[in-house]
């Protein structure tokens, strides 16, 4: 192991860090906790999945990715590297002041999902749909005869899961093929880690500059499909056709990559923190695979729009920040660090590096195990005073 992963088991270990459920890397015989040993200190062998498997951009094809032996699968889109104008031209139509100034993006080829991350795959980890397949039972491997698949499901089930809501995280607006929405960052990076845990192939969000740039997909107006907002009943849902709610993925036309719901649906995550002046460091020179490092909760990048949104909302260069009052219908205290309480609340989608980046490069890309261990810490202080304040009266 690396000296990275021997700092954090020993932080770990120091700490007593658990997630939504004890760590049962002590258990399991991992003798580390993949919720806080970085990813690519630890990931299985791959499955086998011939599509998938690339050595440089010519080989990358499209491929479908079964999640274990669930039956669910998603389906990744080769994405090609290149360079491409971020952001949006001052004379474009409902322009922010947070979209420019327009900047040269150099980035490496990846994978992305071509739809929005389903309540399907998503609740696999999760569990916190009521009547949907969920793998949280922590002894999936039990049954495995190779010794490398029992590991890597002994690796996936020790991974933090969210604590169980205490409300309808779908808010009725569907549940098989609807794309998952209303979880933090932090709950989408913990997804990430679990997926790739599952395949053995490396997962996690996407930059606002790959994002962006997948958007686009080789255009240069303000949506994928031109610069009419009208043509969007036919590419995306907004408040206009969505009837008040999210709408099941891929229904609409795909953009010229051949990604879905790109314009609309539910907001995406990104990795990055937002910084409505961003932008402004990169004039006069390229940005290669910019990437900026959140080192706060609040504000975040999300894209896309939603089904709630105005079309101006939906544009390919349209920004938005996390907003904490996302949780204000939360009574907790501590109010949840995995899910929002409201429905425009994000989802998001996944991308897979050609790349594989080593696991020093890939550290900033990894959950915060801190906010974890804080939350549950701060969560445990909380029930012992109210079990104290019942013993004493």
């Amino acid at each position: 192991m690396s000296k990275i992963g021997l700092v954090l088991v020993a932080v770990v270990v120091a700490l007593g860090l658990s997630g939504g459920r004890p760590s049962l890397g002590g258990e399991a015989g991992l003798g580390f906790d993949p919720t806080v040993a970085p990813t690519l200190e630890w990931i299985p062998a791959p499955t086998e999945l011939p599509a998938s498997a690339a050595k440089s951009e010519a080989e990358m094809k499209p491929y479908r990715e079964p999640i274990g032996t669930s039956g669910v699968s998603f389906d990744m889109v080769p994405i090609p590297g290149g360079n491409f104008l971020m952001g949006s031209p001052d004379d474009e139509a409902d322009r922010e002041d947070d979209e420019g100034p327009q900047h040269e993006v150099a980035l490496e080829p990846f994978w992305m999902g071509r739809c929005e991350v389903t309540w399907d795959e998503y609740n696999l980890w999760a569990g916190i749909v009521e009547g949907m397949a969920a793998d949280d039972t922590g002894d999936a491997g039990a049954g495995l005869q190779d010794p490398t698949l029992r590991r890597m499901e002994a690796i996936a089930d020790a991974i933090a899961r969210p604590s169980k809501p205490f409300t309808d995280v779908t808010f009725d607006m569907g549940k098989s093929g609807y794309p998952a929405f209303g979880m933090t960052q932090l709950a989408a990076r913990c997804y990430c880690k679990w997926l790739s845990a599952k395949t053995g192939r490396y997962y996690r969000l996407p930059t606002e500059a790959e994002w962006e740039y997948a958007c686009r997909a080789g255009t240069t107006t303000a949506y994928s499909f031109g610069n009419d907002p009208d043509l969007l009943e036919d590419h995306g849902w907004s408040f206009f056709n969505a009837d008040d709610r999210c709408q099941k993925v891929g229904l609409k036309k795909p953009n010229p990559w051949g990604l879905y719901d790109m314009h609309g649906n539910v907001r995406e995550w990104v990795l990055d923190a937002y910084d409505p002046d961003y932008y402004g460091r990169f004039a006069g020179q390229i940005a290669r695979n910019p990437f900026l490092v959140p080192q706060t909760v609040y504000p975040r990048v999300v894209r896309g729009g939603c089904w709630d949104s105005d079309p101006e909302d939906l544009r390919s260069a349209a920004r938005e920040g996390s907003n904490p009052e996302w949780k204000s219908e939360d009574p907790r205290d501590p109010q949840s660090i995995w899910q929002f309480t409201t429905p425009v609340a994000p989802g998001f989608r996944v991308v897979r590096p050609l790349r594989v980046p080593t696991p020093e490069e890939a550290l900033v890309f990894e959950p915060d195990y801190r906010e974890i261990k804080q939350y549950y810490s701060i969560s445990k202080q909380t029930d012992d005073a109210a079990s104290a304040g019942a013993a004493h009266e």
